[in-house]
């Protein structure tokens, strides 16, 4: 017998919820927050309209069918099934911090504030979910397949990200190590620096962006879907011992940079999740590259 389908939907502890975590009580997050120009009420009812969205997300599951709830907290220790539907009810970035966790499930975004998320990956309305979830199990509706990064080390450790994947320290101080093509015959380059980027299309509206606007320009950017990644260097140092030569560059669906480490220790981690990072050591390799799983959004 098939199992039904699960909806597995993911949210996040709001800000009103960390106040009073940290506060202890309404009035204590009040005053805290009065004390530097904000306003609690205007943070509680950002509180209370996710809520309300969640309920209502929740209330649409079909009768038949099971239901889970993940915290974004707890999404690394969360283990998704081939037959799940992934309803993300929060911010865009909270699709980019699930997105790493499944291997092909169909994924709704529900936009929890609409005018002040962009909504680029949480396209729907709470209104809108019945008719998503029937959609998600009867392969009807448009999908977009977005294309994400992997980081596999030499030691088969593998890290996937849907906007971008960060290598250097882990607090951003200078990193040493070699980079250059996945190509055993192409020369490496020792360099030093405050880390290295390599991120996709969805990520081109975020720190991929930022850093090619900092630069005045560089290669295109990749539309979501496209294959194509793109990398940077980040404040790369000259000295006798290390070059600047190899500072930004593309991808295609088949190419890898390579990155040995030559520090003491590095990590490797996706779409600003540093909590659930790859730990790289002195002489180990890490190749970046295209994954072969990709986001499947409902559009």
């Amino acid at each position: 017998m098939s199992l039904a389908p699960r909806a597995v939907l993911v949210h996040r502890t709001s800000e009103y919820e960390e106040l009073l975590a940290r506060h202890g009580t309404h009035g204590q997050a009040a005053f805290f927050l009065s004390s530097r120009g904000r306003s609690v009420e205007e943070v509680a009812e950002r509180h209370h309209r996710a809520r309300r969205a969640l309920a209502e997300v929740a209330a649409a599951v079909p009768p038949l069918w099971r239901q889970a709830r993940v915290e974004r907290a707890d999404l690394d220790r969360f283990l998704f099934a081939p037959e799940d539907v992934v309803v993300v009810v929060g911010q865009d970035g909270l699709v980019a911090n699930a997105a790493k966790y499944l291997s092909g499930q169909p994924v709704v975004g529900i936009d929890t504030d609409p005018g002040r998320n962009p909504g680029v990956l949480v396209r729907h309305r709470a209104a809108d979910a019945p008719a998503l979830l029937r959609a998600a199990t009867a392969g009807a509706g448009s999908v977009d397949e977005l294309t994400m990064v992997e980081a596999v080390t030499d030691d088969a450790q593998r890290l996937l990200a849907l906007n971008e994947i960060y290598l250097g320290r882990p607090g951003h101080q200078t990193a040493r190590y070699r980079l250059g093509p996945d190509d055993e015959s192409a020369p490496a380059e020792a360099q030093a620096s405050s880390g290295v980027l390599v991120g996709t299309g969805t990520g081109a509206t975020g720190w991929l962006g930022s850093l090619r606007r900092e630069r005045g320009g560089g290669p295109p950017l990749p539309g979501p879907a496209e294959p194509r990644l793109l990398w940077y260097v980040r404040e790369a140092w000259p000295s006798p011992a290390t070059g600047t030569s190899l500072v930004e560059g593309v991808l295609t669906a088949t190419e890898r940079l390579r990155l040995t480490v030559e520090s003491d220790r590095l990590v490797a981690f996706g779409d600003g999740m540093e909590s659930d990072a790859l730990e790289l050591t002195w002489g180990q390799t890490v190749r970046v590259g295209r994954s072969p799983t990709s986001l499947r959004l409902l559009g």
